[in-house]
């Protein structure tokens, strides 16, 4: 079964001929001085970000609390009502992680598809799939969730050793498994696997098949290699993975080309990964 999340993102692997995520982290304080007394320049500096690069990215994903922490969530909002309107092809990851018990759950199921309009959200499964279940009903949508994230702290408790059906594994390729085995029952589960632990990747690549897409997060400012990741990590079409980069392309520059440069650096990337492809 292929949902609308998963479609639209197949569709943009070939159309762009891209695996880059570009997240979308503003900082203020890192801006160029143009936006200094923009009281719109959260939604103004990611819109121009946007714009510039969505010809080389597979998904534009916001993180939440870099909005939250401004009181911008209008802001967040409106962008991303313009990436949906400029930019109809690229899917847009809310990158939330939420995660609670059933009623709870469901108000940030309400929060990511109905308030914001995100196409996929970021979900940690570690309460259990009550918790996620919520989402994984929303069979149109993508549900992106964490297995071995890219922190240096990730294998305090993702790497402990547990047993499931006679099975001794770490913790994070249990969750690998009974995602990719039980819960995608509608087709719209990813995974977050961190760039900085290729060996991790390709274990659990090979537990969940191709058709799993994966949210790579950790190249570029936290230092994952891309050769690795894409070697480990791509699928039997060469495809499977969103790469995704914050920092780097967001602050490629502090001055006034910082638009020329967000896509001169989204390219590079974007090139880089499909040298290994």
């Amino acid at each position: 079964m292929t949902t609308s999340f998963i479609r639209t993102l197949q569709a943009r692997w070939q159309n762009a001929d891209s695996l880059v995520c570009v997240g979308l982290d503003p900082e203020p304080s890192r801006f160029p001085a143009k936006f200094a007394h923009d009281e719109d320049a959260i939604f103004a500096f990611c819109r121009d970000i946007a714009d510039a690069t969505a010809e080389y990215a597979c998904a534009f994903k916001p993180q939440i609390a870099y909005f939250a922490a401004h009181a911008a969530e209008d802001a967040l909002q409106r962008l991303i009502t313009h990436i949906h309107e400029k930019h109809p092809g690229v899917p847009v990851i809310l990158d939330a992680k939420r995660g609670d018990i059933g009623s709870t759950a469901q108000q940030y199921v309400h929060e990511a598809f109905r308030r914001y309009a995100a196409d996929a959200v970021t979900v940690n499964p570690y309460m259990g799939r009550d918790s996620a279940q919520p989402f994984l009903d929303c069979a149109d949508k993508g549900v992106v969730l964490l297995c071995r994230t890219s922190n240096p702290g990730a294998g305090d408790l993702q790497d402990l050793i547990a047993e499931d059906d006679d099975m001794r594994k770490p913790l994070y390729q249990h969750v690998a498994r009974k995602i990719a085995r039980e819960w995608n029952t509608h087709g719209n589960c990813c995974l977050v696997t961190g760039a900085t632990w290729p060996q991790q990747l390709k274990e659990i690549r090979a537990i969940v098949g191709d058709e799993i897409p994966f949210l790579v997060p950790g190249v570029g400012a936290q230092g994952g290699d891309v050769e690795a990741v894409v070697n480990n990590a791509k699928n039997a079409h060469g495809t499977g993975l969103m790469v995704s980069s914050s920092r780097a392309i967001l602050y490629a520059s502090k001055d006034d080309d910082y638009r020329e440069a967000a896509a001169v650096e989204a390219r590079r990337l974007r090139d880089e990964i499909n040298k290994y492809r």
